[in-house]
């Protein structure tokens, strides 16, 4: 029988369950988007949309449609059984296969599901603070544990997997470390470099929990820093502080980009600086906002970024310095906490 001939009744009950317990509210919300979007129907296979909307991991298909309970599928052809036969507009998930979209025998006008849940996504309800609070303090921790290790003579990958193993953090981070030249380099992966007396340091960690991330970025220096480095570094702090103090609700991220940019500018370093101050995240690395002049993205409660000012000058030395913080009511909150100021290690 084709797919879009499947009844309903004719599906198993541990292929369906009306009973699926999604995360609390969020169905509501998704409906009122879908209504204001002109949509029949949303169908999401497993990905971070359907874990945003079940609040946990999921393998199926979750099926959303006015005046209905929702529906999940173990198949996809047994999710086109859930989708009402008049739906002329169907919102779908942005990674679902060719194969999956065949199954669903869909007719109508389809569109992404990022469309409408994206913006939801943004604002984030009070249980993913919380687990992305938990992955800041897991990027903390690393940093942390950075002053207390040996520098002189390890290599780059070696300090990274020691970070990572030392600081309890191991399997809840990725950590990547670049020394002297490198970190001139914005998308320099840790390698067998060595670290030697002289040489700036940079760290970058990516924390996870429960689904959740969090970023976090600093530069230290071992033994004393090269010329002007510590020049370099005041202004990325001085950056990110005034982008930190630009974000509040009501603005968009694109202010937020200006006041970091006006800072950068004034420094004489302005040809050097990274491109991109930050971006937003949450069940992604990176998603939502971008922190640049192009994006009218208005902030709100709730929405979570990185602010991430970096100069990078070639073939000398670079830096980021990144925090992850929270739109609040009165303006930005850090999630992440590791000290700002220039750390000089023993070598």
């Amino acid at each position: 029988m084709p797919a879009d001939e499947v009844r309903a009744d004719e599906v198993r009950a541990d292929e369906v369950r009306a009973d699926w317990s999604p995360a609390d509210g969020v169905p509501a919300a998704v409906l009122a988007a879908m209504a204001e979007a002109g949509l029949d129907a949303l169908v999401l296979r497993s990905s971070t949309d359907l874990r945003y909307v079940a609040g946990h991991d999921a393998s199926g298909f979750l099926v959303l449609a006015p005046g209905r309970p929702p529906g999940f599928a173990t198949e996809a052809a047994r999710a086109a059984a859930l989708i009402p036969r008049t739906a002329s507009r169907v919102a779908v998930d942005p990674e679902m296969r060719v194969r999956e979209l065949f199954a669903l025998g869909l007719t109508a006008d389809l569109v992404l599901a990022s469309a409408v849940l994206a913006p939801l996504r943004a604002v984030k309800r009070p249980e993913e603070l919380a687990a992305i609070a938990r992955a800041a303090a897991a990027a903390d921790l690393v940093l942390a544990t950075a002053p207390h290790l040996r520098w002189f003579g390890g290599t780059e990958r070696a300090m990274a997997a020691r970070l990572a193993g030392e600081s309890g953090a191991s399997g809840l981070v990725s950590v990547v470390v670049a020394a002297g030249e490198n970190t001139a380099r914005p998308r320099h992966l840790p390698g067998e470099r060595v670290i030697n007396p002289g040489d700036a340091v940079t760290i970058r960690v990516t924390a996870r929990h429960e689904g959740y991330h969090a970023h976090a970025g600093r530069a230290f220096v071992v033994a004393e820093p090269p010329e002007d480095f510590d020049a370099v570094y005041a202004v990325l702090l001085a950056a990110r502080d005034a982008a930190a103090d630009a974000v509040r609700p009501g603005t968009t991220a694109a202010d937020v980009h200006a006041a970091a940019e006006a800072v950068l500018d004034e420094s004489g370093y302005g040809a050097y600086v990274s491109p991109g101050l930050g971006h937003g995240v949450g069940l992604e690395p990176v998603e939502g906002l971008r922190l640049a002049a192009d994006d009218r993205t208005v902030l709100a409660p709730g929405m979570t970024m990185i602010v991430e000012p970096g100069i990078h000058v070639p073939d000398l030395y670079g830096a980021r310095v990144g925090d992850v913080v929270e739109c609040t009511e009165t303006g930005a909150r850090a999630m992440t906490r590791a000290p700002g100021a220039l750390l000089v290690l023993d070598p």
